[in-house]
């Protein structure tokens, strides 16, 4: 056990989780998943706020169970080896509002850091600018942390503070199975279903599941996260983390090139646009928020998974994001950027940067 707990705190057990994610990523799009959208954690929290009537936009609305999969199988892990601590710190308001403008972001781009790389490892050009704005947004956080940014010291608590997203997951669970989606209908008792567009495209329930409990579990272990990745490069040229983010890129690609779904160019990509800056500018926004809130989306859930009250506030601040998202006219679809996504990119920024500049030591 202690062999296999330090394992995953080495380059090849880094590269070994990145190897996993990559390869089952682009498997779940071979298996039903939307296309370059094998696992989007933004675009999946999207589809969990239509499917419980967050929003109406009737085309992304489907309980993700791969979701569900990443906290239960952090929990699983952090179990197994011990490191099950629930915590808090501070400022739980700063947090939501950072995980509902990284959503806003992310959305605007149509994708997070994940789906970047996926997009990137299917052909998708678009993604380049994506890329290059969640590096910059990073970036900036990178000048906050520097600075003394810091949203609070963490502090022991309750255990039912830390089983309460986890909870909240098995909730979600025990509807999907009982309230399944009824052929040609758009609504169960409880749970809207998406009849057409990215929501209507998902892999079997039971495999979904599996893949995220085991992403869940090896991402607990091995603290795989994309914004530490990027964080950790930038300032202290540390390049651990990152390998494993490289290897999910590749891997993917190569699983894609087997299975016939590299696709290069930048017109008629699967959900996506062409809108260079509004790319970059999505993704800025959604890097500072991820950066000001200490880990990507999917890090916030493997971190809910094994206790952590703060990112779970952050989850569910991405969550109600996607529902303001959607019903106030800022996500973005095939067809461009949504008619109020420039403002609320432009709002965020300004956001982000006022927590940044106002939440420092001195």
């Amino acid at each position: 056990m202690t062999q296999l707990k330090n394992f995953f705190a080495t380059r090849v057990g880094i590269i070994s989780v990145g190897a996993f994610i990559g390869i089952f990523a682009s498997l779940l799009q071979k298996w039903g998943n939307p296309g370059n959208m094998g696992i989007c954690v933004a675009c999946f929290e999207r589809d969990i706020a239509g499917a419980i009537g967050f929003h109406r936009a009737a085309v992304v609305q489907y309980l993700r169970p791969e979701i569900i999969g990443f906290v239960l199988g952090s929990l699983i892990a952090a179990y197994i080896f011990k490191e099950f601590r629930p915590r808090v710190g501070s400022a739980p308001i700063v947090r939501f509002v950072l995980g509902a403008f990284a959503m806003i972001g992310a959305l605007v781009f149509l994708g997070c850091p994940w789906r970047a790389l996926l997009r990137f490892a299917g052909g998708d050009g678009n993604a380049i600018f994506g890329l290059l704005g969640l590096i910059g947004g990073i970036w900036i956080g990178t000048r906050f942390l520097k600075r003394g940014y810091n949203l609070g010291r963490t502090e022991k608590t309750y255990i039912s503070v830390g089983w309460m997203l986890s909870l909240i997951m098995m909730g979600f669970l025990v509807l999907l199975l009982i309230f399944p989606q009824i052929q040609g209908e758009a609504k169960s008792d409880i749970l809207f279903y998406s009849l057409k567009g990215p929501g209507s495209m998902h892999a079997p329930i039971i495999v979904s599941l599996l893949v995220g409990l085991g992403i869940g579990f090896l991402a607990q272990r091995s603290r795989f996260c994309t914004m530490g990745a990027f964080r950790d490069l930038i300032l202290f040229r540390e390049a651990h983390l990152f390998t494993g983010l490289a290897t999910l890129a590749v891997f993917a690609f190569m699983t894609n090139l087997v299975v016939g779904q590299f696709h290069p160019g930048f017109v008629k990509q699967p959900v996506a646009h062409t809108m260079g800056l509004w790319n970059f500018g999505g993704m800025v926004l959604a890097g500072l928020a991820f950066s000001l809130a200490g880990g990507c989306p999917g890090r916030q859930l493997f971190l809910a998974g094994e206790g952590d009250g703060d990112s779970a506030v952050f989850v569910l601040g991405m969550i109600v994001g996607a529902g303001f998202s959607h019903n106030f006219g800022l996500a973005s679809s095939p067809a461009g950027i949504g008619p109020h996504g420039i403002a609320a990119v432009i709002i965020g920024i300004l956001v982000c940067l006022f927590i940044g500049f106002t939440m420092r030591k001195k």
